[in-house]
C-alpha cells in the first residue's frame, strides 16, 4: 500500500519519547489528532480520508502527528498514561514554534485534546472535537475493556478486524479492511493492549470541562456506535460557550458518510474565528507558558582551549555536549540551543528541571574522576512565562536564568526564588545564598544553591 509522502519530522517529549509529524499547507494552523491508533504515514491508503484532509487543509496549516506507540513515533514506550499522551501534543506544538493554533480531535483522542486546551488557554484558539468524549467510560464499560485486552493479546487479527467494524462493515466494506490493515501497519498488539491498560483509567478530563477557554464546537452523529451521542453532549454542556452540531449518520469515521456536513460546520465555526481576529487587529498574542529555563557554562573554557589547542580542546567540548544531551534527555529536557560552551533547555516541570540539573553535576564529578582533563559547569535557573518564537525563548525569564548561572560557582546549581517556591515539599534541600544586583534588574535577585551530592 501507498503511504503519505513528503518530510516527517521528529520532536522529543519532555519524558525523552521521540514523536513523528508531519505539516502541511500554509495558513491558520489546524493540529489533527488520532482517532484510533492509525498513522498519517499510512493516509495515502484511505482514498477518502485523503480526499476529506485535502478539503480541510484549504487555505489552513495541517500539523497531523503519530501518539507514542504508533506509526512512525517510538513503538513500545514505557508510559501510555493519559498525561504521557498529553505530552506529545506538547512536544509537538513546541517544535512546530506554534504560537496559536486550533485542534481537531475524534474518537478516543478527545480526553487529551481537552487537558491539552485546559492546561494550555493562551496557546489553543479553537477546539473542534468531533465523534469523541471527554472521559473513556463514556464510549466503553471497564467489563468491555477487560474483555478488549483479552481479544487483543489472544487474536490479534480478529480484535484488529473488530475494531475496524465497529462502524464500517454493513455500509463501508471495503473502507473496514483497509483500515484493519491501517490499524496493524501502525500499533503492535502488545502496546495496544497496554494503552488499554493505562490510558483507559487514566485519561478522564470531564473535570477540566470548566477550565477549557477556547472557542469549542462538538460535532457528533446521532447514533455513533463507537462513542456514545450522550458524551458528546455532556461535552458540549460542561465547556463554557461550546456549541453542539449534531448530525444524523451512523459512522464513527467522519471522512465517510456525510464528511461535506462536518466540513461545513468546521469551516464555518473557523470562519467566524477569522472575523473575530479581524476585529481584534493590532492586539498582540503572547504566546507564554509556563517554563522553567536551565543554562549551563564551562568554567575557564577559554584558558582551556588556549592550553590544549583547537583539537584537543575541541576533543573536550564534544565530550561536554555528549554528557549534556545524554542528561537532558533522561529528564525530559528541551535543548533550545547551545553556544559552544554552554547550553540553555527549558522543561515543562520545575521538578524535572531541579533534577536534571543535579544530575548534570553528578555526571561531570563521576567524568572528572577519572582522571581526563577536568570538566567544570556551572548551572542556573529560573521559571516564569518566557516568550516563544520560531523555537526559542526570549524575555525576562531567560535573561533572569543567564545571569544566575553566570553567579554560580563551578559545580554549583543556583536557582531564583520562583523555582525554591514551585519545588516546595518536592525534597530538594535549598542553601540561601542571599540576594545580588544583577545587571538588568532594578530590584536585588534572592538565589539559592541546590545540593546535588547524595
Amino acid at each position: 500500500m501507498p503511504t503519505m509522502g513528503g518530510e516527517v519530522r521528529y520532536c522529543t517529549t519532555e519524558d525523552g519519547v521521540r514523536i513523528a509529524y508531519k505539516v502541511e499547507g500554509e495558513g491558520p494552523p489546524l493540529l489533527l489528532c488520532q482517532m484510533f491508533t492509525e498513522s498519517f504515514a499510512h493516509g495515502l491508503d484511505m482514498p477518502a480520508a485523503v480526499l476529506f484532509n485535502d478539503k480541510l487543509g484549504e487555505g489552513r496549516q495541517l500539523i497531523h502527528y503519530d501518539m507514542r506507540g504508533t506509526g512512525l513515533s517510538d513503538r513500545d514506550p514505557q508510559d501510555l498514561s493519559g498525561d504521557a499522551l498529553v505530552r506529545d501534543i506538547e512536544a509537538v506544538a513546541r517544535a512546530s514554534g506554534l504560537r496559536r493554533f486550533s485542534i481537531l480531535a475524534y474518537g478516543i483522542s478527545g480526553p487529551r485534546a481537552i487537558t491539552y486546551a485546559a492546561r494550555h488557554p493562551r496557546l489553543v484558539s479553537n477546539l473542534i472535537l468531533c465523534g469523541t468524549c471527554a472521559t473513556p467510560t463514556d464510549a466503553y464499560a471497564e467489563e468491555a475493556v477487560s474483555a478488549f485486552i483479552q481479544l487483543i493479546r489472544s487474536n490479534w487479527a480478529m480484535a484488529s478486524q473488530m475494531f475496524a467494524d465497529v462502524s464500517l462493515r454493513d455500509r463501508f466494506p471495503e473502507e473496514a479492511a483497509i483500515a484493519r490493515e491501517i490499524n496493524r501497519r501502525s500499533v503492535t498488539a502488545h502496546v495496544l493492549a497496554r494503552l488499554f491498560e493505562q490510558a483507559y483509567p487514566t485519561s478522564d478530563a470531564s473535570a477540566l470541562l470548566p477550565l477549557v477557554r477556547a472557542r469549542t464546537l462538538v460535532l457528533h452523529r446521532v447514533d455513533d456506535p463507537g462513542f456514545a451521542f450522550a458524551g458528546g453532549q455532556r461535552i458540549a454542556a460542561g465547556i463554557p460557550g461550546a456549541k453542539f452540531v449534531p448530525l444524523q449518520g451512523s459512522i464513527s469515521y467522519a471522512f465517510l458518510e456525510d464528511p461535506q456536513s462536518i466540513l461545513d460546520s468546521i469551516a464555518r465555526f473557523l470562519q467566524e474565528e477569522g472575523s473575530l481576529s479581524r476585529q481584534r487587529a493590532g492586539q498582540a498574542v503572547a504566546d507564554t507558558l509556563l517554563r522553567t529555563v536551565l543554562f549551563t557554562d564551562v568554567v575557564a573554557h577559554t584558558e582551556m582551549m588556549q592550553r590544549l589547542g583547537d583539537a584537543k580542546g575541541r576533543e573536550v567540548l564534544r565530550e561536554h555536549e555528549r554528557i549534556m544531551r545524554v542528561v537532558l534527555k533522561a529528564h525530559g529536557g528541551t535543548e533550545v540551543k547551545t553556544m559552544g560552551d554552554g547550553f540553555m533547555a527549558s522543561f515543562g516541570s520545575v521538578t524535572r528541571a531541579v533534577e536534571c540539573a543535579r544530575a548534570l553535576q553528578r555526571a561531570f564529578a563521576e567524568r572528572n574522576e577519572a582522571g581526563d582533563e577536568p570538566l567544570t559547569v556551572r548551572v542556573g535557573l529560573n521559571a516564569g512565562e518566557p516568550i516563544q518564537e520560531e523555537g526559542d525563548l526570549f524575555g525576562s525569564t531567560v535573561i533572569l536564568a543567564a545571569r544566575i548561572a553566570a553567579q554560580a560557582e563551578g559545580g554549583e546549581v543556583l536557582a531564583s526564588l520562583a523555582v525554591r517556591e514551585l519545588c516546595a515539599g518536592k525534597g530538594f534541600l535549598f542553601a540561601d545564598r542571599g540576594e545580588h544586583v544583577l545587571r538588568g534588574f532594578e530590584d536585588p535577585v534572592r538565589m539559592y544553591e541546590i545540593s546535588w551530592r547524595e
